[in-house]
């Protein structure tokens, strides 16, 4: 690798946890390998398009408050770190999902938009709840 971002496309690209990054108004501008993975959707879907489409729909209003506050503020209201979410799959399917979220600013110290890193943890919350209804149900 000979410059600089030619590595930083290269880490992004490889990196195991989904990298979405998305511009003030909530449209995709990047999309990594892993996102494609774990949502189903190639790069060439998403990029362009609304958050929308991986958040479920009764998310939507709670995301999009939190969303433009922090682009107002220019915080998260976690600080980075990571929430347990719900996001959607290409095929509908509701995943589990841990998220860190981030904002991105420019030179003016504005907000410019917001990157998020997600883990899908479906399956292990599909056994931790699997697990619990077991242990919950009486010995016969």
């Amino acid at each position: 690798m000979s410059t600089g971002s030619d590595l930083d496309q290269a880490i992004v690209e490889q990196m195991a946890e989904a990298l979405i990054y998305s511009n003030r108004d909530g449209t995709i501008e990047r999309w990594n390998a892993a996102a494609a993975s774990i949502f189903g959707f190639s790069a060439d879907e998403t990029i362009g398009q609304n958050l929308d489409l991986i958040i479920p729909e009764h998310l939507r209003k709670a995301h999009w408050r939190g969303f433009e506050a922090a682009m107002s503020s220019g915080k998260t209201r976690l600080n980075g770190r990571a929430t347990m979410t719900r996001g959607l799959h290409k095929s509908g399917q509701k995943l589990y999902l841990e998220m860190s979220f981030g904002m991105v600013v420019g030179a003016d110290g504005g907000a410019i938009g917001s990157v998020a890193v997600a883990r899908d943890v479906t399956e292990r919350v599909e056994r931790e709840k699997a697990a619990a209804a077991g242990a919950a149900k009486p010995a016969a």
